[in-house]
């Protein structure tokens, strides 16, 4: 009431001060509408006074705080602090709540610091971009600014939020947040001593301030104190807080940033030079954190380094992750796809390791080869392993669906496949080269290979048997027999994989060949070696029924009766077309393997299937084997078996056929008791 009956009196020469005075008085009542308009018109005025503006600078600044205007409130703070720090500090003591006052310090501090950081705007003018946003500065508002000749610009931010920090520190002069937001001040007016004295003192009384600790760094060295720089860091790594480097990195400017980023990859590789225990290999993590922050977050050669360093701690996902952050900014980046593959065949992830390596042994296998090198010999085998392993199952499927579209897998698997060589000496991947040269069709590189790697007369059955597969392209099949039918005996798949590479009329002569070979063999009791031989012409025909059965005579003379019973079944699940005379000396052949291996309820059912088609056969090849006596017995028991269990009709039809084959009393008498116990109903 008193400051309106002032206004009201025809004397105005005080009447900015006292607008200012009841713009207060209308905020501590809590209207801020009303507080808003005399302030307005303070600082609108015409000719603006000082003191009075600074008052309604102050009080308006309040009122905006309410508001969510915190940027603004910082500006008419910074605008107050440009005409008069002493009345500003006068202002705030005396106009200012207490229990307004810590807010209004925590909102100028956070809006300081983001003024610094270059947040507020996306480019340009910060007061520029605030006005055109919110169109609260109005023309007279430009008055008080152009009065104090303070524009508001990237480059002048710096100042503004340095007199804001003195007023803060002027407030407290305990509050460290204030002190650290001073110092970056003067870091970005270029006055880097004065920020150092600052951020010293700061230090003497906490010296576990990481924020503290790493504007110190940063300015020692800039400064050229290096071995002063190290300390501070290694000081700021055994607190462990990092995260305070990312506010103050937003301060830093961006040759500042390259010299922390270049510092700390350098301190990290010197660490790694030296001792490679736990402690150190953390310490250099560390600086490489430091490194990739200072870099924005990516810098390629140090996420490589630090993925490394995970590594050998034993963090296999923190490793991954890093790799990860190459792979996505460059997929085909080498060292991170074969750091990735390490770090899988560490976690036994075969599949995983695989992919990784193979992926990079496509980019550059020059870079991927000397880094399996440098694997334990351990690790080494399980990685050429691995690798063999998935070229062999690509090879074969390649081969066997006749993959026409598989001209890049060939490819990929031609580039694997030379790298093993070059990696591992053993037969084993040399053989594998030389299949991949076949399957791409390069004969002649492959024979050149072949023999570099094992001579000219290979002693090694697989690499004999890959010559003789080159040597049929020259039509030499009797010259290919041996050396494949040796291989058979020692790994049928492999020779099943090598038929790939021969034509089909090819093979059909090959079968042919090793077929005769065969027979030649067992004639001469020689039956292991006309096994292979009888196998080849098996896997040379497409399993031929023929030379099925051939080899399951030579595997019935060499007692592999388990073998020899698988050929026989597939012999007789071909039967559409035999003639019966065939398919029932087949049926004798099952029933005396089934026989040999104590399945007698089996071999009696196909030893009936053999009467049935063609008795007379049946009966000369049971006298011959097993014996008409011995098979009546075998008759009997089964059928015996099939009365206990009442199956009559079973019992019944095994003793009529028992009977065909010999005259057996035991047989006479089970028939009879047959007849005695279905005396009530007919069984036939």
């Amino acid at each position: 009431d008193m400051c309106e009956q002032l206004l009201a009196a025809e004397q105005s020469t005080y009447h900015n001060t006292l607008l200012a005075l009841r713009g207060f008085c209308s905020l501590h009542a809590q209207d801020h509408q009303g507080a808003l308009q005399d302030f307005q018109r303070v600082i609108e005025h015409e000719s603006p006074h000082p003191s009075s503006c600074i008052k309604a600078l102050c009080g308006r600044g309040l009122i905006r705080i309410s508001g969510g205007s915190s940027y603004l409130t910082a500006l008419d703070y910074i605008t107050a602090c440009q005409l008069k720090l002493d009345e500003t500090i006068f202002t705030i003591k005396s106009y200012v709540p207490w229990n307004q006052r810590g807010l209004l310090l925590k909102v100028l501090q956070e809006e300081g610091q983001m003024m610094l950081q270059k947040k507020r705007y996306p480019g340009g003018s910060s007061f520029s971009f605030q006005k055109r946003q919110t169109g609260l500065c109005t023309s007279l508002t430009l008055k008080v600014f152009c009065f104090v000749g303070f524009f508001f610009s990237p480059s002048r931010d710096a100042p503004g939020v340095f007199q804001l920090a003195s007023l803060l520190l002027e407030l407290d002069s305990s509050d460290e947040a204030s002190r650290i937001l001073c110092a970056d001040a003067l870091y970005q007016m270029g006055r880097g001593g004065e920020a150092h004295e600052m951020l010293s003192l700061a230090l003497s009384r906490n010296p576990q301030r990481a924020p503290v600790l790493a504007r110190l760094a940063l300015l020692q060295l800039k400064r050229g104190s290096v071995y002063d720089g190290n300390q501070l860091l290694r000081r700021l790594i055994r607190i462990g807080d990092s995260s305070c480097l990312l506010p103050v990195l937003d301060i830093f400017q961006d040759e500042d940033r390259e010299l922390l980023q270049s510092h700390c990859r350098w301190r990290a590789l010197a660490i790694l030079k030296g001792k490679q225990e736990a402690a150190a290999i953390k310490e250099a993590i560390a600086h490489l954190s430091f490194a990739i922050l200072a870099a924005g977050g990516y810098a390629e050669d140090c996420l490589l380094t630090r993925a490394r360093c995970y590594g050998r701690l034993g963090q296999m996902k923190t490793a991954i992750f890093d790799f990860n952050a190459v792979l996505k900014e460059d997929p085909r980046n080498v060292q991170a796809l074969s750091g990735r593959g390490f770090v899988h065949l560490a976690l036994r992830q075969q599949k995983e390791a695989v992919q990784d390596l193979i992926s990079a042994l496509k980019v550059e296998a020059g870079a991927v080869i000397p880094a399996i090198l440098s694997l334990k010999p351990e690790a080494q085998g399980l990685v050429t392993g691995w690798l063999l392993q998935h070229g062999r199952a690509t090879l074969s499927e390649l081969m066997a669906t006749k993959d026409v579209p598989g001209e890049e897998t060939l490819r990929d698997l031609l580039t694997m496949a030379k790298a093993l060589t070059k990696i591992c000496r053993a037969a084993q991947y040399h053989v594998f080269y030389t299949d991949v040269l076949m399957a791409n069709g390069r004969h002649q590189e492959a024979l050149k290979h072949l023999q570099e790697a094992f001579g000219h007369c290979p002693a090694e059955d697989f690499a004999r048997a890959r010559l003789a597969v080159l040597q049929l392209q020259g039509r030499n099949v009797a010259g290919a027999a041996a050396p494949l039918s040796a291989l058979a005996r020692r790994d049928e798949k492999d020779l099943a994989f090598l038929l790939n590479f021969v034509d089909t009329k090819k093979q059909q002569h090959l079968a042919q060949a090793a077929a005769q070979e065969g027979k030649v063999l067992m004639k001469g009791h020689d039956h292991q070696q006309a096994l292979g031989y009888h196998s080849l012409a098996v896997l040379a025909s497409r399993a031929n029924p023929r030379y099925l059965r051939h080899r399951a005579a030579c595997l019935m003379h060499l007692k592999k009766y388990e073998k020899a019973l698988q050929d026989m079944e597939k012999v007789i699940q071909g039967h559409g077309c035999n003639s019966p005379k065939t398919q029932a000396g087949d049926h004798c052949c099952q029933g005396f393997l089934l026989l040999a291996l104590a399945r007698e309820e089996a071999a009696v059912q196909h030893y009936m299937q053999a009467l049935q088609l063609d008795e007379p056969l049946a009966l000369g090849t049971i006298t011959e084997c097993p014996g008409r006596e011995s098979l009546t017995q075998t008759f009997h028991r089964i059928a015996q078996y099939n009365f206990e269990k009442q199956r009559y009709e079973e019992a019944w039809k095994i003793t009529d056929y028992g009977l065909k084959i010999d005259k057996s009393s035991e047989l006479q008498k089970l028939k009879a008791r047959l007849k005695r116990e279905a005396s009530s109903c007919s069984i036939h």
